[in-house]
């Protein structure tokens, strides 16, 4: 059965940081398969990356190698679409990494981690959209989705950095939706728990053991993440500064 965005993103440009693995995959294959060239971001894994676009339909995308750590990476990144492509329509911020840390466990919460969660998960997306923004405007039509989690909002999550990274991202999403429009609209979308490989020793068993709380009581997979989205692209083109929750139910 052929899927409603079939073809709704013909002609479109779309990055997609930390698009080689889970979430990020699961959305650079809906926005291929809805017409979308790809650029598909990456820190590590270039193999996997190279095979991800030759599984894509569609013969114009693109691998680019982006450390979020390192600001000229993202100024390449930025300047390679100018080149290729003359145009960039979207934006998925979707690059991150995390690490089980007991919230009570203030010690081994050290400054270095702290530091490099709020790179990753702050500094690092507002780098891509400062390098994109120009591209982004001149398309008319830009979109922003930032892939954060409930963590930003509930305080509960792999560790207290992270919680506070997300929130921060969510934060400044807001301003930047404020800021970008009208031609460019700032959207979040956040999962709870996602069955990927993201947080070290979250095996299928514990995340069936955890939707068995949740009011859905099922496991949120990458593509219901991905669906959003691509909801968020294509459906919500009224919102901007709106954060989509995607936990079947867990927040609550």
């Amino acid at each position: 059965m052929a899927s409603s965005t079939d073809g709704v993103l013909a002609g479109k440009v779309a990055l997609v940081t930390g698009g080689n693995s889970g979430i990020g995959a699961a959305a650079v294959r809906m926005l291929a398969d809805a017409g979308a060239s790809v650029v598909v971001g990456y820190n590590n894994g270039l193999d996997r990356a190279r095979a991800l676009i030759e599984q894509l339909p569609g013969a114009n995308h693109l691998v680019q190698r982006i450390v979020l750590e390192d600001a000229a990476t993202v100024r390449a990144a930025a300047a390679a679409i100018g080149d290729r492509y003359g145009r960039a329509d979207i934006l998925v911020n979707s690059a991150g990494f995390t690490r089980p840390i007991p919230h009570a466990d203030l010690d081994a919460l050290d400054d270095d981690f702290m530091d490099r969660m709020l790179i990753a998960n702050v500094r690092g997306p507002f780098s891509m959209i400062r390098a994109l923004t120009p591209l982004l405007r001149a398309s008319g039509d830009g979109v922003i989705v930032n892939v954060s989690s409930v963590s930003g909002f509930t305080g509960s999550g792999s560790n207290i950095a992270y919680c506070a990274a997300k929130g921060a991202l969510d934060t400044m999403s807001l301003a930047l939706a404020r800021a970008l429009g009208p031609e460019i609209r700032v959207l979040c979308v956040s999962p709870a728990a996602v069955a990927t490989d993201f947080v070290a020793g979250r095996d299928r068993a514990a995340l069936e053991k955890q939707a068995q709380a949740v009011p859905l009581k099922r496991v949120v997979e990458p593509e219901d993440v991905a669906r959003a989205i691509i909801a968020c692209i294509t459906h919500l083109t009224a919102a901007t500064g709106t954060t989509i929750v995607v936990d079947a139910g867990r927040h609550l």
